[in-house]
């Protein structure tokens, strides 16, 4: 049994994250700041779903309440005694709001980022094991690529939303900590996840509950924007095996197998759902990117990651769950 800290447990990713942790047996203590960025109540269910995995036979799970941007670092450290296994999950996400509240991004995604850094390096300073007892996963994007991401982890960085910005800044104080502090680190690169427990503003999940709603679905450009879609269960075992194939200063692109459009995605949920779209057309989103397919030949190599979940699969869960969610807010009603 490995004691983890996982940062942004209460997410779409890190909840599942923690629930795989947890099946190989593993301490997990998730840390969560509830920014305002989505209703808290999603968060608090994501983390009522993570302490019922552990209770139906898991590891241990505990939860603590706090911001990372925190310039009091103190507590931080004694949380991360005894901890060998750190996963970066936790971020302001989003393409839009990075252009209207870049302070937030800014403070989210590079000053928490930091403070967490600079908390492993104090810590290792009082440690004589020093900070190589630890390994830090850093969970990146896609959006440090630019519009067109092919290619593999050397492809040159030309982020085209600040949101993509930050999460580039962020990577560099990674690295530079490493460089300088010894801090051992590895950065996974996540391309467009999806899955049950997405956040309210994802793509796919407005797709879903404007088609069981009966509203129109509002498409951005023409809908032909092409996307290597990762289903979120994929993505948090390859989080899991880049602690366990740990490769100090490694950069992992992960990402599904399956190339489709928006146009085509929107296709597969009238199938799943059984409603017709009605398709509004806005413009195209500034800073959107065109086109991403992971190269995962690294991940591969390197982790044995290869991702297992068909999309018309993953799509159906989402589905699911979604029906499912739908369904309780009509009983309480």
């Amino acid at each position: 049994m490995v004691r983890c800290l996982v940062t942004g447990a209460a997410g779409f990713i890190g909840s599942h994250v923690c629930e795989g942790l947890l099946d190989a047996g593993h301490e997990v203590v998730g840390l969560d700041a509830f920014v305002p960025y989505y209703p808290r109540e999603v968060k608090e269910t994501n983390l009522a779903a993570v302490a019922a995995h552990r209770d139906a036979g898991g590891g241990r799970f505990s939860f603590v309440e706090r911001d990372l941007r925190d310039p009091d670092v103190r507590p931080l450290i004694d949380l991360l005694e005894g901890v060998t296994w750190v996963f970066h999950l936790a971020a302001m996400g989003g393409l839009l709001a990075s252009w209207t509240r870049f302070e937030d991004y800014v403070s989210c995604n590079v000053l928490a980022t930091q403070r967490l850094l600079d908390a492993v390096r104090r810590l290792a300073e009082r440690d004589a094991r020093g900070p190589d007892r630890l390994r830090l996963v850093y969970a990146s994007t896609s959006s440090v690529y630019g519009d067109y991401v092919t290619g593999p982890e050397e492809s040159p960085c030309h982020p085209v939303s600040p949101y993509g910005i930050t999460k580039l800044a962020a990577e560099h104080l990674v690295q530079t900590y490493d460089a300088q502090f010894g801090v051992p680190a590895t950065i996974l690169r996540f391309f467009s996840v999806y899955g049950p427990r997405q956040r309210p503003d994802m793509g796919y999940y407005q797709f879903v509950d404007r088609l069981l709603g009966g509203r129109a679905l509002l498409v951005y450009g023409d809908g032909e924007q092409l996307r290597g879609n990762t289903y979120v269960g994929d993505i948090a075992r390859a989080v899991r095996l880049a602690a366990e194939r740990f490769r100090r200063g490694a950069v992992y692109n992960v990402g599904g197998a399956e190339e489709v459009s928006a146009n085509r995605v929107i296709a597969i949920l009238e199938e799943l759902t059984g409603r017709r779209a009605t398709i509004e057309r806005g413009p195209v989103r500034p800073g959107e990117q065109r086109r991403t397919l992971a190269d995962t030949r690294r991940a591969q190599a390197g982790l044995g990651f290869v991702p297992q979940t068909p999309l018309r699969e993953g799509l159906a869960a989402q589905v699911d769950w979604q029906r499912s969610l739908r369904g309780a807010v009509a009983l309480a009603g």
